[in-house]
C-alpha cells in the first residue's frame, strides 16, 4: 500500500514539475520521507531537473542515509494518528493532467 501512495506522489510531482518547473515549494511537499523524496526525484529526472531538486534537498541538510521519516522522530505516537494512516496507506488516486507518452511522441516527430 505504501508503494501505491508513493506512485500517486510520483504522478503528482511529475505534473507539478512539468507545469511549474523546479520550485522549492513543490520540492518541500515531498521532503518528509526517503520514499517521497525518491518519488519526486524520479519525476524530476524524467523532466531533466533532477540536479536542481537533489541540490535543494542537499541544501536542506538531507543526507543519503536519512531513511526514517521526520514525522516519526517528531511524533513517536504516529501509529495512533489519522494523518499517518491516510498519508501512508490511503492516498487518493491521482489522475495525471498530462499524457507524457503522447507528449514524447509529439516531440519526437
Amino acid at each position: 500500500m505504501d508503494g501505491w501512495s508513493r506512485y500517486q506522489n510520483y504522478k503528482r510531482a511529475k505534473d507539478q514539475f512539468y507545469m511549474y518547473g523546479f520550485t522549492k515549494r513543490i520540492s518541500n511537499l515531498y521532503i518528509g520521507s526517503k520514499c517521497q523524496r525518491n518519488a519526486a526525484l524520479v519525476a524530476a529526472k524524467e523532466l531533466g531537473i533532477e540536479d536542481q531538486v537533489e541540490a535543494y534537498y542537499t541544501s536542506m541538510g538531507i543526507k543519503w542515509y536519512h531513511y526514517v521519516p521526520y514525522f516519526m522522530v517528531k511524533d513517536p505516537l504516529f501509529l495512533f494518528k489519522r494523518y499517518f494512516w491516510k498519508r501512508t496507506f490511503h492516498e487518493k488516486p491521482y489522475r495525471p493532467k498530462f499524457d507524457f507518452r503522447k507528449l514524447q511522441l509529439q516531440l519526437s516527430i
